[in-house]
Formats: structure tokens, C-alpha cells, sequence
């Protein structure tokens, strides 16, 4: 086979990781950005929302594409629930502090991926696609449904672009992330801000996970990847910047899948770690943080 059916194939490929990649790295970013808390659990929340979505489609026992869009609302609702039942019930009185934070959310990790294995078991399990239309590009046949995840995935970001920058809960946000104390001295209550964000930014590992699911099956112990690329993707992008996340998604998950077509997927991780060590030497806020004054 020539190259471009190749490059074609890993462009798409890379799209799609990028497309699901962005949308829960856009869910740490969030939380970095406007708590200032670094979330450990994030991959978890991302592991919840598959394997609720296994749950819903399973126990509902309708159409798989009606059971596939109702676990589309339901499981990154039920996430978001357990988020904000984790940031009211812990976060909130460690009132924010990033180093007790970072212990606390390390013990939610093992809680909710613990919880799930003892309910869910150790098996990975699929969740069927709502449909299996293929669409003939000019070498080949792709699937409808991973074209369906890229532009689900970009119209959730210009959802969440339209949300920060088009209403008040966006204004509160950003208000909140530029200066906590003088937005709670205008009566903002940022206590409840943090919640919102912290719930807000679980649902989108969760949306990102339910898209996916139907290609990579649900499993205990699949948030790993995902936090990890997730970190990757906010330390390029810089912490708390959403047009950063959006970019450096897009270059690791386009690298991920043209170098691991065209060479190995070993490759592929090494760079992206080298591409970590480059910014954290050379711009340690990032391609698009904001420098510390």
C-alpha cells in the first residue's frame, strides 16, 4: 500500500484520540485552572462514565443506539454527582489546599477503582456502537461512528467555549479563576463555583469516556492512560489555559497516531515525554500558561 492511504488512515486514528483526549483533558484543565487543585482522581471519573455506560446500556434492555444515547446523558450526570459529592464532602474541608488535595484525590482514585471491581468485576466489557455504518474514503472503508466521536467531541468544546465565554456562569468562572477573594468580596460563592467546576470538569473525562467506549471496552483499570495523557496535554498546553489543552491534544493525539502507524506506539509515548521535558526546560508555564509574576 502507497503512503497516503497510510497517513490517511493515521490522521483519522489520531484525530479520534485527540478528539477524546482533548475532551478530558479539558476537564483537568478546568479544575487546575479555576481551583488551583491538581485532580488524581480525574482518571477514575473517566473510568466511572464507561463503565456506567456498560451499566446503562446493559440493564435498560432497549435499541443499543436509544441505550447508547441514554447513557450519553445518565453516566457523566452520575459522575458529576459523585465529583460533587467527593469536593463537598472531602475538598471542600481541606478548604482547597494543593498539597492535601493531591493526597485526598490520590484516595478517591483507589476508592472509586476499588468500588468498581468489587461491583463490576475484573473483565473488560463491551458497549455496543449505536450504529456500524462505514464511510468509503478514497482507499478505504472507516468507521461512521469514530467521525461521529471527532465531531461530537468539537461540538462539546464549542459548547464549553460558548458556556466560559458567552454566560454569567462562565463570567463567574473566570472571575473566580483570576481572583478568588475578590470575586467571593463581590458575593460570589466561590465554595460553590468549585463544586460546579469540579463536577463539571468529571462530567467531560466522563462524555469523553462514553464516546470512546464502544471502541476500547470498559475496564476497572482503564483511567491510567488517560490521566497520564491528560497531564501530558495540560503541561504542554499550560495549566488552566483551554486553547492550550485544545492544542496540545491535537499535537499529541495527531503524533500518537501518525508515529505509531509509520513506526511503534513505544515511539510515539517517548516523544510525548520528550516533548514534556523540552516546555517543563525551556517555557515552564507552557505553549499557552500565563507567566508568574
Amino acid at each position: 500500500m502507497a503512503f497516503g492511504p497510510f497517513f490517511l488512515l493515521a490522521t483519522l486514528e489520531g484525530l479520534l484520540q485527540a478528539a477524546v483526549l482533548t475532551l478530558t483533558a479539558l476537564g483537568l484543565s478546568l479544575v487546575f485552572g479555576v481551583m488551583r487543585i491538581v485532580n488524581v482522581a480525574h482518571g477514575e471519573f473517566y473510568m466511572l462514565g464507561a463503565v456506567l455506560a456498560w451499566w446503562v446500556t446493559t440493564m435498560v434492555g432497549i435499541h443499543p443506539a436509544a441505550g447508547f444515547f441514554l447513557a450519553l446523558i445518565v453516566s457523566p450526570l452520575l459522575v458529576g454527582g459523585v465529583a460533587f459529592a467527593g469536593e463537598r464532602l472531602i475538598l471542600k474541608r481541606l478548604n482547597y489546599n494543593p498539597e492535601s488535595t493531591i493526597v485526598a484525590t490520590i484516595g478517591m482514585l483507589y476508592i472509586i477503582q476499588q468500588s468498581v471491581l468489587l461491583a463490576y468485576g475484573p473483565d473488560a466489557r463491551p458497549v455496543a456502537a449505536p450504529f456500524y455504518y462505514r464511510i468509503q474514503l478514497p482507499w478505504f472503508g472507516y468507521s461512521a461512528y469514530n467521525l461521529f466521536v471527532i465531531f461530537a467531541a468539537a461540538v462539546m468544546l464549542l459548547v464549553v467555549w460558548f458556556v466560559l465565554t458567552r454566560t454569567r456562569i462562565g463570567l463567574v468562572m473566570r472571575a473566580t479563576q483570576l481572583d478568588s477573594e475578590t470575586a467571593q468580596a463581590f458575593g460570589i460563592p466561590i465554595d460553590r463555583v468549585y463544586a460546579f467546576v469540579f463536577a463539571a470538569g468529571a462530567m467531560l473525562a466522563a462524555i469523553g469516556a462514553v464516546l470512546i467506549v464502544p471502541i476500547r471496552q470498559a475496564h476497572y483499570l482503564m483511567g491510567l492512560d488517560p490521566l497520564l495523557l491528560s497531564f501530558i496535554v495540560v503541561i504542554i498546553g499550560g495549566l488552566g489555559s483551554i486553547r492550550g489543552t485544545v492544542v496540545a491534544a491535537l499535537i499529541i493525539g495527531l503524533s500518537d497516531g501518525i508515529i505509531s502507524v509509520f513506526f511503534s506506539p513505544t515511539l510515539a509515548k517517548m516523544i510525548s515525554t520528550l516533548l514534556v521535558a523540552l516546555v517543563l526546560v525551556f517555557k515552564p508555564e507552557g505553549l499557552f500558561g500565563a507567566k508568574q509574576r
